[in-house]
């Protein structure tokens, strides 16, 4: 079972061919691996240098395909300085992996094979090893997780395209990604009116497993959450979260009991649709799931779940 907004992909990879001219018989040199295209590129040093650190040429250098998300020098230069270090010799292997990874997709996909979806990466940093989840918004150009851009697109490589970026992308949280969507607005905004400090609560260790009502959610409930103190709004939204598990949507079954940080509710499966009941007797559908984060999962819910 999975309710997901989360677009499949079909990976197709064009290797580099030898083509023999019948006239002249001349050989078309193969195209450049990912790598090869980044090391011959002075804007990507940096990057070129992080992967050597965090020893991944050699899987870029693969067959793959894959799909890169490539940060510039600048980038880089931003981070470090986001960090308060001076140059990557601060950052261990360890450190700077999940992170590169965090721009890598398994499959050949060029711009306009992207939509608006989440999308796993190749950073399998997420509890339990689960792959993290960017966000990926298309409009009059592409946005990654809200704040970084593509400036320059559609690099094919023999194993795969480069997407320049403007950023490097960092790893989510589960309060990343509700900021980083703008269906999730009104949630971020009673995470922060909310009495307990819900942001800091949810940017810890974990692990979490999120419902996250989306905008039109709130929208409907607009005069009773206007109603709330800061204490019943936190006690609402503790309702929306499962502290101390990554649950993901193959974990629920029908007819399961899920118990939150403020009461319980039922999960009810039939076929491909998910709903859940709440304490209410309210119906709530279950429209996107498991979006991955490194300290838990959300799963979008279209009505906010009340008691």
């Amino acid at each position: 079972m999975r309710v997901t907004h989360k677009f499949l992909f079909v990976a197709v990879m064009f290797a580099g061919m030898l083509a023999t001219s019948c006239s002249e018989d001349k050989v078309t040199p193969q195209a450049k691996s990912i790598v090869e295209i980044a090391s011959a590129d002075p804007q990507f040093s940096t990057l070129v240098a992080a992967l050597t650190k965090a020893e991944l040429v050699t899987t870029l250098q693969g067959t793959g395909p894959f799909t890169v998300f490539a940060p510039t020098n600048t980038a880089f230069a931003a981070l470090l300085s986001d960090l308060g270090v001076s140059s990557l010799d601060a950052l261990s292997k360890e450190a700077l992996t999940p992170i590169l990874l965090n721009h890598v997709i398994v499959g050949q996909f060029k711009s306009t094979d992207l939509s608006t979806s989440y999308v796993s990466t190749a950073s399998n940093t997420g509890p339990d090893d689960n792959l993290l989840d960017l966000y990926i918004e298309v409009g009059s150009g592409v946005n990654i997780n809200s704040s970084v851009s593509v400036t320059s697109a559609d690099i094919i490589a023999s194993n795969g395209v480069i997407h320049v970026v403007d950023k490097v992308i960092l790893p989510t949280d589960v309060v990343d990604i509700a900021a980083n969507n703008d269906e999730f607005t009104s949630l971020v905004d009673a995470l922060g009116s909310a009495e307990g400090d819900l942001v800091s609560v949810l940017k810890g260790d974990g692990p979490f497993t999120v419902f996250a009502p989306v905008n039109s959610a709130f929208a409907d409930i607009a005069g009773v959450v206007a109603g709330l103190d800061a204490a019943q709004l936190a006690d609402v939204l503790k309702y929306h979260v499962v502290s101390g598990a990554n649950v993901r949507s193959t974990d629920l079954t029908d007819g399961m009991t899920v118990t939150t940080l403020s009461g319980t509710f039922t999960v009810n499966i039939s076929g491909g649709t998910v709903t859940l009941t709440d304490e209410s007797g309210a119906t709530v559908n279950v429209v996107a799931t498991d979006i991955q984060g490194t300290n838990g999962v959300v799963h979008v819910i279209d009505k906010v779940l009340l008691k």
